[in-house]
């Protein structure tokens, strides 16, 4: 069986997560969606990656500012310029002739300041975001390993591509959009005073209902794109998930189930989408017909006004210009909140992961682990992944420097739970493990975790090459030093073969080599990284017999001098250990040498029975007798 079957048999259930169409998961995929807890707090937090291009943004607005001064002036000078013409015979010419000049010269300004502040703001808005999606990158490496353990890695994933793309957008069309917005409202408001203070109550009776309306349409749109981005995150989980697992699922058979799972997250992505959509698309042809009766009432007594000869047409003309001016950012801006609303429930969901707790840091004071021979001693350790469900209890054993221990035991006892432990990929909760005899929290993670070298049944390699996968854990080792490693666990003779030798590249997790040849990869980077205590878990269960036996020397050699610990169930290649620990019910049910177990009759020697039968012991086979020396 594999590791990652027994670190799932040690720790709790993660609970079901539905998937029933308007259940509304969350974005871990837990409880009810709600609509952003804090949008202003959120905007603000947002914003605040704007600060360092405060310079910038101040040129973006004084070009706000221009463009729409310029914007301003144009309807003022159409009112001018009909009013230039009073009648058959009595135009003036020569004042229209340089008011239509004005005229084009004021839109091509506000067309050209319009286009620099978007150019000058797209920057802006991207850099903001590169700050972003590095600080939520590199927070991934700060997070400790449960919080990936109890969350789909394709929904992490949804939040560093989709949710910051929706921030992308948000910041890149909103905040130029609201500048500009807020200077033409302003602006138009007072020119319309100035031009006509009755007319001007006459274009603001709508203004409540555009609010309203507003107000209505984007709260209920708030939740929706929520809701789409938890269903998105869980279908990039659903993918991801497939993907990995593709040999599996056609191994056994499970295309079409694993199709149906993906068509159902699929439905329900889409139905709230259709849902989101509807709703904002309803908030502009809404807006259109109240701003059409809004420009209605204003032509209406506009006209009134000017039969009575308070005001002339050409003022009308400007005011019907203005007071569209009025009520078009005013859509925009509500236009505006929909793309916010959905760049702020992704931000939401980035600054949830921002907000997790990190692995606690050094203490205070906390030393260098120098390299070396290290003793390794556990006192009481009591630990369990949920609290109230310990996986292993008081346990308490000692491993001298340079000594070699093996843990044995049925899967889910707690094995891999110790070397974890050891890593401080987590922290125990009572008790306490020394190496070197100080509390392993006294030393730097860092120092501590680079005396470990660690080789697991499940190993993984990244994209690049062979020479860059072994050097990963000792980047400064020479070419010698690298081709040395892969000789000794005898991977040198495959690499051989291989079109670029050392320079071949690697797909993701190895591509098309074996599970084998990309364990001997991982040996080998293990043993460049010339560690100061071993970990071994399965190290050998992914090859053959005979590749097998090769590793199993190279690992004697690497091993001398070397605390190191081996989690086997293959009890053949740890009978030489120096101590073999039986873990069982969270503690240690025997300890001793192969020998001293087999001659206890307990649970080691009923668990090597099991796998070689009764009588094995004296009268195992030259290959299993070299594995076990």
């Amino acid at each position: 069986m594999s590791r990652a079957s027994d670190r799932r048999s040690e720790r709790p259930p993660a609970p079901a997560v539905p998937v029933r169409p308007g259940a509304g998961a969350g974005p871990r995929g837990r409880g009810p969606v709600q609509k952003p807890k804090a949008f202003g707090r959120t905007v603000r937090r947002l914003l605040s990656y704007l600060r360092t291009e405060r310079r910038l943004l101040v040129v973006v607005f004084s070009f706000t500012l221009a463009s729409a001064g310029a914007a301003l002036l144009g309807p003022y000078l159409i009112g001018r310029a009909i009013d230039a013409m009073h009648g058959q015979g009595s135009v003036d010419f020569g004042a229209l002739h340089t008011l239509l000049a004005l005229m084009a010269a004021a839109y091509a300004m506000d067309a050209s300041l319009t286009f620099v502040q978007s150019w000058l703001m797209s920057g802006v808005s991207q850099r903001a975001v590169s700050k972003l999606r590095s600080a939520l990158f590199a927070k991934l490496h700060g997070l400790p390993l449960s919080y990936f353990d109890a969350r789909r890695h394709g929904e992490i994933m949804s939040r560093l591509s989709n949710d910051i793309d929706n921030v992308s957008t948000s910041l890149s069309q909103t905040v130029v959009q609201l500048m500009a917005g807020a200077v033409a409202i302003a602006g138009s408001l007072v020119m319309m005073l100035v031009l006509s203070p009755l007319l001007t109550l006459a274009g603001l009776v709508t203004v409540p209902l555009v609010y309203l309306l507003a107000r209505v349409v984007t709260r209920r749109t708030g939740k929706l794109f929520k809701e789409q981005q938890a269903y998105l995150g869980r279908l990039n989980g659903q993918i991801e998930e497939s993907v990995t697992g593709l040999a599996l699922v056609k191994a056994f058979g499970r295309e079409r189930r694993s199709v149906a799972e993906f068509d159902e997250v699929n439905r329900s992505l889409s139905e709230i989408g259709i849902r989101a959509q509807i709703w904002s698309g309803l908030l502009m042809p809404l807006l259109s017909v109240i701003n059409n009766i809004g420009f209605a009432t204003v032509a209406v007594v506009g006209s009134v006004l000017a039969v009575k000869g308070h005001i002339s047409v050409g003022v009308i003309a400007s005011f019907l210009s203005y007071s569209r001016q009025f009520a078009r950012p005013l859509n925009d801006i509500a236009n505006v909140y929909n793309v916010l609303q959905s760049g702020v429930a992704g931000a939401e969901r980035v600054f949830e992961v921002l907000d997790e707790a990190e692995e606690t840091g050094d203490r205070p004071g906390a030393s260098e682990l120098r390299p070396g021979a290290l003793d390794v001693v556990f006192e009481d350790v009591s630990f369990g992944y949920d609290p109230a469900r310990p996986i292993l209890k008081s346990v308490s054993f000692e491993a001298e420097a340079g000594k070699s221990i093996a843990l044995v035991g049925p899967t889910g006892a707690g094995k891999t739970t110790i070397v974890q432990l050891l890593n401080r990929f987590y922290d125990v909760t009572e008790g306490a493990i020394r190496i070197g005899g100080r509390d392993i929290r006294d030393y730097t993670r860092s120092s501590l975790r680079s005396a470990f070298g660690v080789v697991l049944q499940d190993t993984y390699l990244f994209s690049g090459t062979i020479r860059d996968n072994i050097k990963y854990g000792n980047p400064g080792a020479s070419d010698e030093e690298m081709v040395e490693a892969a000789r000794l666990v005898g991977a040198d003779a495959f690499i051989g073969r291989l079109p670029g030798r050392y320079d071949t590249l690697l797909a993701e997790n190895g591509g098309s080599l074996s599970q084998g040849q990309k364990q001997l990869l991982a040996i080998a980077r293990v043993m460049l990284a010339r560690p100061s205590i071993l970990i071994l878990d399965e190290a050998t269960s992914s090859v053959d017999t005979r590749t097998e036996l090769q590793i199993q020397k190279a690992l004697l050699t690497v091993m001398k001098g070397r605390t190191s610990f081996v989690i086997a169930h293959r009890l053949n290649t740890i009978r030489g250990a120096d101590q073999i620990l039986v873990v069982s019910d969270g503690g240690i049910a025997e300890r001793g040498t192969h020998e001293e177990l087999m001659a206890r009759r307990g649970a080691y020697y009923r668990m090597f029975e099991s796998q070689f039968g009764a009588g094995a012991a004296p009268g195992l086979s030259g290959g299993e007798q070299a594995a076990g020396t």
